[in-house]
């Protein structure tokens, strides 16, 4: 996602923030017309980073050194600005190409692929700042640089169905599969093991037993702290010599590295399901304690806070879809986790037969309910009765409105599902002549985003996100499992979980307890609320012995 409130580089040039895959770049455009995105470590050097002063032909050609390995890459000086220079390693990325292997790696790993260039960098990075098992020593990611020249297919190299794969697996990232990617590493000292024994005193004869026992070395390091390199050679491990021509050791004794070369780093299979659970936690907890008191200084500089109609929400951008999007509480980490390609392509199941409604876990094992908002729409009811006409002239409630009407009814007593997002679909319509009823664009005129735009467009859609009935935040967050199952009241019925009668007796207590609260659902019916099912397939009962009901439904809900 990109933030319009931008950093100064020390170029003095304003450069807004991008995350992708949890890596904070900033995004310059370039001279050329190509895009710049610099890590933290790239920053204080952007001005040599620059296409123009590293990639300009001549200089180019005059100033790189191709490097060992199979890829395109090169180590290179930029040109002294303010009174610096760099040397840099720049390598073209290869994600999309095919995967050069020998028969026992490709059997062991058939369905290897290329780092895009973001995975590459966010695997790096995270690998540099894990601390759980030691330091691994890498040269630092600097940069990702992509020309704005577009290439002809056969000019990449690249499998259409290769990227395709990429692109559905991180949905938030742009991939385009005609343009070049080129990585900008800083340069590290030294040279492949293999290079420097040819430079010591060792005994050559002793030369094939250190690479073995290096390489080997290197890999179960790399394991410890979670991560495989597919592909881990010689080359890839930087070592360097000392005066007396011998390698330089740590400090235990043991021979000095650094890795290099990532296009086929991975998080092994234990770590990446580590990965994910802790992402899952940080999910649980966050929502547990999602209306707690903002901390100040808690904001990323691409997210603000904002609050519509007593609600507080973590406001943002989908980079992915160019929409907007609105993450109930004052999490800010919680706004990741309901980005639309976090979602939006996971399987789904319809839950209405009327509306467009869906249940999904998303792609960080999440269960949520979204439904696209009917706000706009004439609701489809007889105007000559009486009952219709009301619904008709009352109007579907705006995303805003419903999320604070549930909220306000929990405050009050009465239970319902939890409110999660709002998302505004980056599609945008040429004409807003679809809109059956503008009351509520009207009443909401005066509703504005951090950005200051109105918070309701007629020109887009809205999803509504809410939390899957499976058991309290509060609950979860402690221990990560069910402690019930929802099933609606017409559901319910229909299973002989409850008697017509029941049922009957159970819709009018719940309108009775809206009542209470000051509020009436417009239409209420038994699909609108919901039962729990406890993990002995008993229905969890209040003290009075009634089913306990949770409202679902609030598009027609109003107060009194």
């Amino acid at each position: 996602m990109e933030d319009e409130i931008s950093t100064f580089a020390p170029s003095g040039v304003k450069a807004p923030l991008v995350s992708m895959l949890g890596v904070d770049y900033w995004h310059f455009r370039t001279s050329d017309g190509g895009d710049l995105y610099t890590t933290k470590y790239g920053l204080p050097f952007v001005e040599q980073l620059l296409p123009e002063n590293w990639f300009e032909r001549k200089w180019f050609d005059q100033n790189r050194e191709r490097l060992i390995g199979t890829s395109t890459v090169y180590k290179v000086q930029t040109k002294t600005v303010g009174e610096r220079s760099l040397s840099i390693v720049v390598k073209w990325c290869r994600v999309g190409e095919h995967v050069p292997f020998d028969t026992m790696t490709l059997n062991k790993f058939a369905l290897a692929e290329f780092n895009s260039p973001y995975e590459e960098f966010s695997l790096v990075m995270e690998m540099r700042d894990s601390r759980a098992a030691g330091i691994v020593r890498t040269h630092k990611p600097l940069a990702i640089y992509v020309p704005s020249e577009r290439l002809k297919l056969w000019q990449t190299g690249r499998s259409e169905s290769k990227i395709a794969q990429k692109k559905a697996k991180h949905r938030d990232i742009e991939l385009d599969i005609y343009r070049q990617y080129i990585l900008i590493y800083e340069w590290i000292k030294g040279a492949s093991v293999v290079e420097v024994l040819e430079q010591t005193d060792l005994p050559k004869e002793r030369h094939a037993e250190i690479v073995e026992g290096l390489t080997k070395r290197a890999t179960a390091e790399l394991a410890q702290r979670g991560f495989r390199v597919l592909d881990m050679k010689p080359a890839h491990i930087i070592v360097r010599s000392t005066q007396d021509r011998q390698l330089v050791t740590e400090p235990s004794g043991e021979v000095a590295y650094a890795l290099v070369d990532f296009e086929l780093l991975g998080r092994t299979p234990e770590h990446e399901q580590n990965v994910k659970q802790a992402r899952r936690n940080e999910y649980l907890k966050g929502q547990s304690q999602r209306f707690g008191h903002a901390m100040e200084g808690a904001f990323p500089a691409h997210l603000r806070h904002a609050s519509i109609f007593g609600v507080d929400y973590v406001f943002g951008h989908s980079e992915s879809t160019h929409g907007d999007l609105w993450v109930a509480g004052n999490v800010p980490a919680l706004f990741d986790f309901f980005l639309p390609e976090r979602w939006r392509r996971t399987h789904r199941v319809g839950l209405s037969k009327s509306n467009e409604v869906y249940y999904t876990k998303t792609k960080d094992n999440i269960n949520i309910v979204w439904k696209i908002s009917r706000v706009g729409e004439k609701p489809d009811f007889n105007p000559d009765d009486p009952k219709g006409k009301c619904i008709i002239e009352s109007g579907y409630n705006s995303p805003f409105e419903e999320f604070a009407l549930a909220l306000e009814l929990g405050r009050k007593g009465v239970a319902t599902v939890y409110p999660r997002a709002i998302y505004m679909t980056g599609l945008e319509f040429e004409s807003a002549e679809y809109i059956e009823d503008p009351s509520r664009y009207k009443s909401h005129a005066n509703l504005l985003d951090p950005e200051g735009k109105p918070v309701l467009n007629t020109h887009h859609n809205y999803i509504t996100i809410w939390g899957f009935w499976n058991g309290l935040d509060e609950m979860l967050a402690v221990a990560d499992r069910p402690s019930c199952e929802g099933i609606s009241l017409d559901l319910a019925c229909q299973s002989g979980y409850v008697s017509r009668a029941d049922y009957d007796n159970l819709v009018e207590v719940t309108r009775q307890k809206l009542l209470s609260a000051g509020m009436e659902d417009l239409n209420l019916k038994g699909d609108h609320m919901i039962l729990s099912i406890d993990q002995n397939g008993l229905l969890i009962r209040d003290p009075q012995g009634l089913p306990e009901i949770r409202f679902c439904n609030f598009e027609l809900m109003r107060r009194i």
